[in-house]
């Protein structure tokens, strides 16, 4: 039979997408809740763990990071075709690693913008601008390894969720071409959102757009316009040289391209004065922060960090809201009842255990 060992450079390699997965992973908790139990987190002997600092953490993710595409050898395999992301290809893990280092980086240039600069003019022109460089996590088309999507609003049988007027007036008012790609016709045979947050009448709005509903519809972990956006604000905060507006551009096209838009309604978007970026309304961050957020649609988590981060379109609580739009989750009940001590001090620690609680990258 055959052997089983592999290499020492292919088990590195392997070492290296399984870091790369841990530290998205763990960002995903910082961007959730500030300070979380990190140090001590995967100790099965403590059940107790403490919660790190959350910027403290950031600089360790971003080191590990580092460290995990420097051991890469693109020459050797990783987990060949057991590798749902990039089939084995290395060069691929080392792209996304590059480009996840850049999404970290600038989350954090508010808080630390020589770290913040310093490593994103080091991986700027390593990383994802380009649609067929997409990270996409595929699902399959029959349960359970299917996209939850389809068990929510098809598998589910449930017609609960329409669109929300927040996205659905920006890209009317932008007369944006991706909205019959992002949503079905509403009763009128135009496109409109339910008042978010409030009980909407289902047969009156739009919907999310039939191909979202394919059970095997992907998720996307990071892609072209995503990549194009953060290297538009790298030059407008100075970290690069270039054209922020050919960025910015390219992030827009990247995004309708991914939906299939027809290129002629892309080029004329991208012309229309409230959108090109000579003319669009606000400054930089208004400009990137809207049509980025308005990109990152389905990417609900990404999305939001960015609206927390840039703090564009301008977002309301709806009516009755207990809080104003949340900045951050609340730790789970059940660190507050079997890890209370340490729950406390983190509390304490990030200024509250509260939505409206900004966390340490959070300055504007």
């Amino acid at each position: 039979g055959q052997s089983s060992t592999v290499s020492a450079a292919v088990k590195t390699n392997q070492n290296s997408c399984a870091e790369i997965l841990n530290v998205y992973a763990f960002s995903i908790l910082v961007n959730t809740f500030g300070n979380i139990p990190y140090t001590e987190a995967l100790d099965f002997a403590n059940a107790l763990p403490k919660y790190d600092d959350g910027a403290t953490v950031y600089d360790d993710l971003l080191n590990r990071l580092d460290n995990a595409i420097s051991a890469i050898d693109e020459g050797s395999g990783g987990f060949g075709s057991s590798d749902i992301l990039y089939g084995g290809d290395m060069a691929g893990w080392k792209k996304f690693g590059k480009s996840l280092q850049a999404r970290l980086a600038m989350i954090i240039a508010d808080h630390d913008s020589g770290k913040a600069s310093s490593i994103i003019s080091k991986v700027a022109g390593d990383i994802i601008t380009n649609n067929d460089d997409n990270v996409y996590f595929h699902y399959l088309s029959g349960p359970p390894n299917t996209n939850p999507i389809w068990v929510d609003l098809v598998q589910s049988g449930r017609k609960d969720f329409v669109g929300a007027n927040t996205i659905v007036d920006i890209m009317n008012g932008l007369g944006d071409p991706r909205v019959p790609y992002y949503f079905t016709a509403d009763a009128n045979g135009g496109f409109s959102g339910g008042i978010y947050g409030a009980s909407n009448n289902y047969a009156t709005y739009s919907k999310p757009a039939d191909r979202l509903l394919a059970p095997d519809f992907e998720a996307i972990l990071f892609d072209a316009a995503e990549g194009n956006f953060l290297l538009a604000e790298a030059v407008e905060r100075g970290y690069i040289t270039g054209d922020a507006g050919a960025y910015y551009e390219a992030g827009i096209r990247a995004s309708a391209d991914y939906w299939q838009v027809p290129s002629a309604e892309t080029d004329a978007y991208v012309a229309k004065s409230d959108v090109a970026y000579a003319t669009a309304t606000g400054d930089w961050k208004q400009k990137i922060g809207t049509q980025k957020w308005l990109a990152l649609y389905n990417r609900g988590f990404e999305s939001w960090t960015e609206w927390r981060r840039l703090d564009y379109p301008v977002l309301v609580a709806p009516p009755d809201a207990f809080s104003d739009v949340p900045l951050r989750y609340t730790y789970p009940v059940q660190e507050q009842t079997l890890n209370a001590t340490n729950y406390a001090a983190a509390a304490a620690a990030v200024g509250g255990d509260l939505v409206g609680t900004k966390l340490f990258w959070d300055h504007f």
